[in-house]
């Protein structure tokens, strides 16, 4: 694609804008980061900080992804409370009519007013984006490339998941009264041991913050199987 063909004016549309962003996220993290960041700078021949940069690409009101990123889901916290809330068939996905009614109840929430062709397509320009596999759904980790990347705690986890086997055999393990499910100290007991055996990418000075993440996703302090695996499981069968 040749992407500088797009640069030259202010004044593109979202499914341009996101044309443009694939072509520099090179990895599909749904950020840029280092050298990615660089030649999108240079490329405008731009300096100024990334949050800039971006909204001066879009009309106001196509510059929604920014808005989501910016004002919205401020915190991990908050992002798995609004998953939970959207995820309402617990499925494990955010899919098509769940992720538009997230779309539309965050932009109502800030006072912003879109009819229903242009919700569609932000909801269709949100799947082409961020769903990496194209199975037409969000996963967790996917939704969650609307965070801020100092706020995207599941970046850390997603190098530690486990495979089926080996997650329902820890569930087990840590669900010390055979409950069916792990409360907050037993959550705690877990995530401990997950930071000495992964140093590398888990800080246990964190681990305070880790618990009250992954507990958002809880029902009132019971946290699932199904609910744990969206966090610590590679497959979710």
């Amino acid at each position: 694609m040749a992407a500088e063909t797009h640069l030259q004016g202010v004044e593109i549309s979202a499914a341009q804008f996101f044309e443009i962003w694939n072509h520099y996220d090179s990895d599909g993290n749904g950020y840029l980061d280092g050298k990615e960041l660089l030649n999108f700078i240079q490329e405008l021949q731009q300096a100024r900080k990334k949050a800039g940069l971006l909204a001066q690409i879009l009309p106001t009101e196509e510059n929604f992804l920014l808005f989501f990123r910016c004002q919205q889901l401020k915190s991990s916290e908050e992002f798995m409370q609004t998953w939970r809330k959207y995820d309402t068939d617990h499925s494990g996905f955010i899919e098509t009519e769940e992720l538009k009614s997230f779309l539309k109840d965050l932009l109502q929430k800030a006072n912003k007013k879109i009819d229903d062709s242009k919700l569609t397509e932000y909801t269709e320009i949100m799947l082409k984006m961020f769903d990496s596999n194209n199975d037409g759904k969000l996963e967790l980790t996917e939704m969650a490339s609307l965070l801020p990347v100092q706020e995207n705690f599941l970046l850390q986890f997603k190098s530690v998941k486990m495979c089926g086997k080996e997650f329902n055999k820890a569930f087990e393990l840590y669900d010390q009264d055979g409950s069916g499910y792990i409360d907050e100290n037993e959550l705690d007991a877990l995530l401990k041991d997950l930071c000495e055996k992964n140093k590398k990418d888990l800080d246990i000075n964190n681990l305070a913050t880790y618990k009250k993440n992954i507990m958002a996703l809880s029902d009132g302090g019971k946290l699932y199987r199904t609910e744990l695996a969206l966090i610590l499981c590679a497959e979710q069968d």
